[in-house]
């Protein structure tokens, strides 16, 4: 399956975060703790050197504690501050905040000794479509600041944020990549809603989505569905959930469109269990 979206927007939004690098101190980083490796961007690597870099694995209520803990040795490993968060939940945001605050503290006292001006911090919150990064910065100022939506794409232009006298973030729109070179990744990022559903075909993302989880977490699926076995391909798993929901269509047939929008639409939301479909 060839999955690409890259519209027009997507071309901006890189050119949005090219220009506005040189005015910020710090770049946030926020990844789908789910798949965090086909949530990061290629691009960003590159992009964001010489900057400081804080990862956000964001959404980490819905994915695998365990390897969750994984991912987040693997990037301090690497000297990058990591954050599992849920960006609703207060406690999380709390903890951000002071890890953000002591960064941004320790960069200004820098800047002070080495050209002796009290220079407010900027940060750039940064990550795909539909990661939650408006949502974020609404939970990190506690005041209802940047536009959110459930669909990827909402945030088109730049805002910037005053989140205290010495701290601002800079939000930008979510920016995937023009070609999505491995299969997998394309998937990953069409099964949490990073991708339009109007440019995917969503029976067969179904499909594919429920061989990958019953080899992941079959109980995950058995338990929420009802299934006695998993043994079959991803169109006949579809069909037993259908029959077993009552979600049929003309003449008592399984209304398999139904199903793959509902079955996606648990996972993005949880319903499905903590379930993470990478590791490092």
């Amino acid at each position: 399956m060839n999955i690409n979206w890259y519209p027009g927007h997507m071309a901006r939004a890189k050119r949005i975060i090219k220009e506005n690098l040189r005015l910020v101190d710090m770049v946030i980083e926020l990844l789908d703790a789910r798949i965090p490796a086909s949530s990061t961007n290629p691009d960003f690597q590159t992009l964001f050197q010489n900057k400081i870099r804080v990862i956000v694995l964001n959404k980490s209520d819905y994915a695998d504690p365990h390897k969750t803990e994984t991912w987040k040795d693997n990037y301090e490993k690497q000297g990058i501050p990591v954050l599992p968060i849920n960006s609703l939940n207060q406690k999380d945001i709390r903890q951000a905040k002071k890890v953000l605050y002591d960064l941004a503290d320790k960069k200004q006292k820098e800047i002070k000794q080495r050209r002796g001006i009290n220079k407010t911090i900027r940060a750039m919150v940064a990550g795909i479509p539909n990661v939650g990064k408006s949502t974020f910065i609404n939970s990190i100022s506690g005041r209802l600041k940047a536009k959110t939506g459930d669909r990827p794409g909402v945030t088109r232009d730049k805002q910037w944020v005053k989140i205290s006298p010495f701290f601002e973030l800079l939000d930008t729109p979510g920016l995937l990549w023009p070609k999505l070179s491995e299969e997998h990744i394309g998937l990953h990022l069409a099964y949490t809603g990073s991708i339009k559903e109007e440019i995917m075909q969503q029976e067969e993302i179904a499909f594919r989505f429920l061989e990958e989880i019953a080899k992941l977490y079959p109980r995950h699926l058995m338990d929420r569905y009802q299934l006695k076995e998993l043994n079959k391909r991803g169109y006949e798993i579809l069909q037993d959930i259908s029959i077993n929901r009552g979600w049929l269509g003309p003449g008592g047939m399984p209304d398999l469109t139904r199903a793959a929008k509902q079955v996606l639409d648990e996972f993005q939301s949880g319903l499905l269990g903590r379930i993470t479909l990478e590791l490092p």
